[in-house]
């Protein structure tokens, strides 16, 4: 048995128009902009939660629970770029734009888009785009919230 290691091992795209989610093409899938490499190392946040439901009564000596509603704080750091291919998330993703930010995860981030693949689709409307501090040393960043606007689908197959 041996670890999974995650570098170079997440592909992260956008795109604008998916009709199945459940399902992505991979035509949907490179029809979309890969932001992969402009995504900073710990850029990407999708963070899950899951609300209790509060299932004890009256007569309830003990506290007990069952899941309620899922939730996700999603955001995504970006390097930004000096060529208009190198800062496309940053004039892509503004105020109010929707579409898919889609995830795979475990394969190699240069494989191509593959029938049976595993990935991650999520429903997003952009946030205020957020610049970040100057900092000596490091890139340009800036930082966009991304709202899930609709159940995602976390266990897609591409099609």
């Amino acid at each position: 048995m041996s670890d999974l290691i995650s570098d170079g091992m997440t592909k992260v795209v956008w795109a604008s128009s998916i009709a199945n989610i459940n399902a992505p093409t991979t035509t949907e899938l490179n029809a979309g902009s890969d932001f992969t490499t402009r995504v900073t190392p710990d850029g990407l946040k999708i963070d899950p939660s899951t609300a209790d439901v509060d299932t004890s009564s009256l007569a309830s000596t003990f506290d007990t629970t069952t899941v309620g509603r899922v939730g996700f704080a999603t955001e995504m750091t970006f390097k930004r770029g000096t060529t208009g291919a190198e800062d496309l998330p940053y004039t892509t993703l503004k105020y109010g734009v929707s579409g898919y930010l889609v995830v795979r995860r475990g394969i190699a981030y240069a494989t191509a888009w593959a029938t049976s693949q595993k990935c991650e689709v999520y429903p997003v409307t952009c946030g205020e785009p957020q610049n970040s501090a100057p900092a000596a040393n490091e890139v340009m960043k800036f930082v966009s919230p991304l709202k899930v606007t609709s159940p995602p689908a976390t266990a897609a197959t591409v099609a």
